[in-house]
């Protein structure tokens, strides 16, 4: 039903006088009614974007304040969160320590440059010269090891050599290094040889070395002999219960070595010390978290 109202109007995208019929219009055509409205919403999300830039960007000032956390501190010297812990650690940057807080005062990060120690200039420490070395018969006839195997390890890990009257000459400390990495652990007492493997769980060689490789079991190798950590074996065939794990909770952790949560989980991260999330709670790894924070002895 069309209105007897007659009102002249000038189109607010076009600018045409036009002849309205309501009050409430404001364009001449459809064509730009759709036009005004394209243009409304690509100005909406103009205004979107450069919202969130200006959130984004937008970075809190930390020149003027008195009291830093350790990561600000970090920050505002242009070092890394690791080395400003390991300035608080050897208590070369004060710090006050609160429950689950630490705080660097400006003014101690200031009398750092007001007593600082003279420049003095690195020297390059000059590497001593390698002059102990195997020669190939030797490496295998010390850690039976086939010729071949030597050449592909050697490359992998970059073990230093040299040639001399057609002979190849290997590091002997680099060699005695890596097989020292490569010792089984002196806590595994119990082996199980191949063929015991074969003997008791009825399993081909290829089956083995599947399930060894798998399962991920600690071996030793004595000559041509393999042998398979027992335990592991048992545990992954389901013969003998695994250990249960012993762990910290972050609050035993913090007040056994006196550390702060920044603290604790930086060492955790850094030396890849295992965590699990237990409910609300995460568990550090004990026996990992004591070998690492350890007083130090000689023996």
């Amino acid at each position: 039903m069309s209105s007897n109202i007659e009102i002249k109007k000038k189109c607010k995208w076009c600018g045409q006088i036009f002849i309205a019929r309501k009050t409430s219009t404001n364009y001449c055509s459809h064509k730009c009614n759709n036009a005004a409205y394209k243009e409304w919403i690509r100005q909406e999300r103009i205004a979107t974007y450069q919202k969130e830039f200006s959130i984004k960007t937008e970075e809190p000032s930390i020149e003027n304040k008195e009291f830093y956390t350790p990561p600000d501190a970090a920050k505002l010297l242009g070092i890394s969160r690791a080395s400003i812990y390991r300035y608080m650690a050897d208590n070369i940057i004060k710090v006050v320590q609160f429950r689950g807080k630490t705080l660097v005062r400006r003014k101690d990060i200031e009398l750092l440059f007001e007593n600082a120690a003279e420049y003095k200039k690195r020297v390059p420490i000059e590497k001593a010269p390698i002059t102990d070395f195997y020669t190939t018969a030797e490496v295998k006839e010390k850690y039976h090891v086939n010729e071949s195997w030597i050449f592909v390890v050697v490359k992998k890990n970059n073990i230093p050599r040299t040639f001399n009257r057609g002979k190849t000459y290997w590091s002997k400390k680099h060699i005695d290094a890596y097989f020292a990495k490569k010792a089984p652990n002196p806590d595994i007492t119990e082996w199980y040889s191949t063929q015991e493997m074969q003997e008791k769980f009825g399993m081909t060689l290829s089956a083995i070395y599947c399930f060894v490789s798998k399962n991920a079991i600690p071996k030793k190798k004595e000559g041509i002999m393999v042998y398979y950590s027992k335990k592991h074996v048992d545990i992954a065939k389901g013969i003998a219960t695994p250990e249960e794990p012993q762990y910290y909770t972050v609050a035993e952790a913090m007040e056994k070595f006196n550390l702060t949560r920044d603290q604790l989980y930086h060492y955790a991260k850094y030396h890849n010390i295992p965590k699990v999330k237990k409910g609300k709670y995460t568990l550090i790894s004990k026996p990992e978290l004591d070998k690492l924070l350890a007083a130090p002895k000689i023996e």
